[in-house]
């Protein structure tokens, strides 16, 4: 055995005391032991290894315990565990603060993809197909702790994303205004559906911090993905007309315009932030369109640098004005009219705490639904009810 001084050794190159390498493997000489240590032996000390315990000891108590450990499920009993314990009897303490626990990737029978059973898909054809953005996105999208299936369909929807963000960007990004987002402080974001979906925008910030926090990436990136799918079925449909000074009430005029363009940069800025970590590649395109540096060393998007904008804004404003557009679109597509088709007019009946919100938006409902005329009508039924007259 060598003594404590000489480890570590590698059986397979040193030579132990009163030996010469010649002798290695001959009668009357040596042989390393082939089996002095398990398959965890090194792995059990990855922590260490990589805080340079023993080689850097200014690194080693900056780094250890370490923060993060990202493993799968199966080896919980092995890898985790081994670690657990030499750490427990070397330093005393544990080795990370936290664990992040992943699943595997199944094969179209749902079946582990591993080397050893030859079912492994390459990447490579699928990046090229898809674009890298996609494949992440598909990756991102699986819970933690949980098995993912290999799913092409899933890659579809993250392209489709990854276009709808480069398509969006350029309308915002087109409706004048100048460069670059307005401080909040000096962005008149005045219209009620302007601060109602600024709000909503808010409440999304917190909702991913908070997941991302937690190390639930999937759901930060759900969360994300919800409010931009909404920001652009909605939203930008509904204000697209004020953005670009078409179509614009009496009484809103170029402070309506204002308005809605400083709504429209601000949410841009804060979305490509959220997307930035699942879409790296397509944020950082849209990033340097309008923006110095890269995205990805921007500081997250906060609630604080929306303002005083989202103070007190309702919410349900912009919900409530997503419903009857929604209607409007409806009775069109049933009637197999263009969008763009002119409408005589609205009705919408509701409680009057409903209408006053219908009210507040009805400038941008009358542009978005091409019509001159949307009619009000107080009534005790819970829910609003559209009739379109076309």
């Amino acid at each position: 055995m060598p003594a404590q001084d000489l480890l570590p050794v590698d059986p397979g190159t040193d030579v132990p005391a009163g030996y010469a390498p010649h002798q290695r493997g001959v009668p009357g000489g040596f042989a390393g032991d082939p089996d002095v240590l398990d398959t965890w032996a090194t792995s059990s000390l990855t922590p260490q290894i990589a805080g340079g315990w023993g080689f850097d000891d200014d690194l080693f108590r900056r780094v250890f315990p370490m923060d993060l450990r990202p493993q799968a499920h199966e080896i919980i009993r092995t890898w985790l565990f081994s670690s657990v314990v030499r750490s427990h009897y070397e330093h005393g303490t544990l080795p990370w603060r936290r664990v992040a626990i992943s699943g595997w990737i199944l094969d179209p029978d749902r079946k582990k993809m591993s080397k050893s059973k030859g079912n492994v898909v390459t990447p490579t054809d699928l990046l090229i197909e898809y674009g890298s953005d996609a494949v992440r996105y598909w990756a991102a999208s699986a819970r933690p702790g949980t098995d993912t299936a290999y799913d092409t369909g899933q890659m579809k929807i993250g392209r489709k994303l990854a276009i709808k963000l480069l398509n969006a960007s350029k309308f915002v990004l087109g409706t004048g205004g100048g460069q670059g987002v307005a401080a909040p402080a000096e962005a008149a974001v005045t219209a009620a559906i302007d601060r109602a979906m600024l709000a909503e925008l808010a409440e999304t910030i917190q909702a991913a911090t908070g997941s991302f926090e937690a190390l639930d990436y999937a759901r930060a990136l759900e969360r994300a993905e919800v409010f931009f799918w909404d920001f652009c079925d909605n939203y930008l449909e509904l204000v697209k007309e004020r953005a670009y000074g078409e179509r614009v009430a009496p009484g809103t005029g170029a402070a309506g315009s204002g308005s809605a363009r400083a709504a429209l940069r601000i949410a841009l800025s804060a979305v490509i932030r959220l997307f930035a970590p699942f879409l790296p590649f397509v944020a950082e395109e849209v990033w340097s369109w309008w923006q110095d540096g890269s995205v990805h060393r921007a500081p997250w998007p906060s609630v604080d640098e929306l303002g005083a904008t989202v103070g007190g804004a309702d919410r349900a404003v912009l919900v409530v004005a997503s419903d009857v557009i929604a209607a409007v679109r409806k009775a069109k597509s049933e009637a197999k009219l263009s969008m763009r088709t002119e409408v005589a007019s609205v009705r919408v009946s509701a409680p009057a705490a409903i209408l006053d919100r219908v009210s507040r938006a009805e400038p941008d409902l009358r542009a978005a639904a091409r019509t001159a005329k949307i009619e009000r009508v107080v009534s005790d039924h819970p829910d609003l009810q559209v009739t379109v007259t076309l």
